[in-house]
C-alpha cells in the first residue's frame, strides 16, 4: 500500500443483478482518473447484500483490470471470521494488493476479540497480503482500538495500516501514537481527510474514498496535493468538491399519519441515486435499501446543482467519460421520476 486515494467502488446493479459491463466501465472511468487504488465490494459496494459467487466475480473482475495499472484492495468484512478467510484466499488467489476488514458487525465483540479472533486469523491465513483493518463504530456497533491495533502491528508483518471511519481525531492520534510513524492511517471520510492529513500527530496517508466514485482524478489530485504540502492547491479542490461530501448521509422529516419521523439514507443509497441522475452506470442499491424519499432526492438535486454551478469541470470529466450531457440532466424531470418514493407512506406494500 501506498500514499494516495483509493475509490470504494460501488457495485452497479441492473435489475437486481450485477451489471458486470457497467462495473468495467466505472472501473476504466477510475483508472482513467489515475487513482492509486480500487477497493473492490467494500460497504460501498454494498458486500452484505452480494452473494458469495457474486462478491468473487467483481473481486476477480476489478483484480484484473487493475492489474499492472493500480492497486486493487478486496473487501472481506464479515461477522464470521470462516467467511473472511475463505474470501481473503479467493482474494489474493485474484491477485489482489491488499483486503479490507470491516470490524465484525452486530455480534458485538470486543476489540481484544477482533483482533484475536477475526483480524489475526486472516492475516496468519493470507500472510503475504496486505491486511488493512476497517474501524467504523458507527455502522457495526464494534470496534478495535488503536492498543489492540498496535498489537498486530508487532506481531503481523502484513498489518502495516488502518481504514480510520471513527470521526475521532484523538482515536486516529493515539493510533499514531501506539503504532508508529511508518505506520498508514487512510481516512474512511471524505470530510475529514484535509484535518486527517495535515494534523501531524495524525499525518494520514490518503483516503478511501466514497465521492471518489464520481470525482476520482480532483480526489486523487487533492490527496497528492496534501501528501507534497500544497494545502493551498488542496484547499481550492477541496472548495470544489465538499459538497459532494454530504451525501454520505442525508436526513430528512418525513410526514406520517402518526406524526413526523426521521428518514436517514446512508451510503450508499444518495451516491448511487447521484450517480444515476448524472448518468452513469450506477442502478439502484440492493433491497433492504431502496429509494430516496422526495425531501431526499430534492437535496441529492440541490447539491448536484451547487457543485456543477460553481464549477463544471467538477462533474465534467464524467460527463465526457459517459457521454452524458449534466446540465439536461439537472435539469429535465424525465430522469428522475424513478429515483425517490412518491408516496411515503400511504401506498400500499406489493
Amino acid at each position: 500500500m501506498r500514499t494516495g486515494c483509493y475509490t470504494a467502488l460501488v457495485t452497479p446493479m441492473t435489475n437486481n443483478t450485477v451489471d458486470y459491463k457497467g462495473l468495467e466501465a466505472l472501473v476504466d472511468f477510475q483508472l482513467q482518473s489515475g487513482v492509486t487504488g480500487i477497493l473492490a465490494v467494500g460497504t460501498t459496494g454494498e458486500s452484505p447484500t452480494l452473494n458469495w459467487e457474486e462478491h468473487n466475480t467483481v473481486i476477480k473482475t476489478v483484480a484484473s483490470k487493475c492489474k499492472d495499472k493500480a492497486l486493487c484492495i478486496a473487501g472481506a468484512g464479515s461477522n464470521n471470521t470462516a467467511e473472511s478467510m475463505n474470501a481473503a484466499i479467493h482474494a489474493a488467489d485474484c491477485g489482489v494488493d491488499a483486503i479490507l476488514l470491516v470490524d465484525p458487525y452486530y455480534n458485538g465483540p470486543s476489540s481484544l476479540e477482533i483482533r484475536r479472533e477475526y483480524i489475526a486469523p486472516v492475516a496468519k491465513a493470507v500472510p503475504d497480503i496486505d491486511i488493512i483493518p476497517y474501524i467504523i463504530p458507527g455502522r457495526t456497533g464494534a470496534q478495535m482500538f488503536p492498543e489492540d491495533l498496535a498489537v498486530l502491528h508487532q506481531q503481523y508483518k502484513n498489518i502495516r495500516c488502518v481504514k480510520e471511519a471513527t470521526g475521532d481525531l484523538d482515536n486516529m492520534r493515539r493510533t499514531r501514537e501506539c503504532c508508529g510513524k511508518d505506520f498508514l492511517i487512510f481516512s474512511g471520510d471524505d470530510a475529514l481527510t484535509f484535518p486527517m492529513m495535515t494534523d501531524p500527530y495524525i499525518a494520514a496517508s490518503g483516503i478511501i474514498s466514497v465521492a471518489s466514485n464520481i470525482v476520482p482524478a480532483l480526489i486523487t489530485e487533492m490527496t497528492y496535493c496534501l501528501g507534497r504540502g500544497e494545502t493551498q492547491r488542496a484547499q481550492q479542490i477541496l472548495s470544489d468538491i465538499e459538497p459532494l461530501f454530504r451525501l454520505v448521509t442525508v436526513t430528512t422529516q418525513e410526514e406520517t399519519p402518526y406524526g413526523p419521523v426521521a428518514c436517514r439514507a446512508r451510503n450508499p443509497l444518495a451516491l448511487k441515486t447521484l450517480m444515476q441522475l448524472i448518468g452513469m452506470p450506477s442502478g439502484p442499491c440492493r433491497k433492504p435499501l431502496g429509494k430516496m424519499t422526495q425531501k431526499g432526492f430534492e437535496f441529492v438535486l440541490a447539491t448536484a446543482r451547487e457543485v456543477h454551478q460553481k464549477n463544471p469541470d467538477v462533474l465534467g470529466f464524467a460527463a465526457t467519460f459517459f457521454d452524458v450531457d449534466i446540465e439536461e440532466r439537472l435539469n429535465n424531470p424525465e430522469y428522475w421520476k424513478h429515483l425517490y418514493y412518491t408516496e411515503e407512506y400511504t401506498e400500499t406494500p406489493a
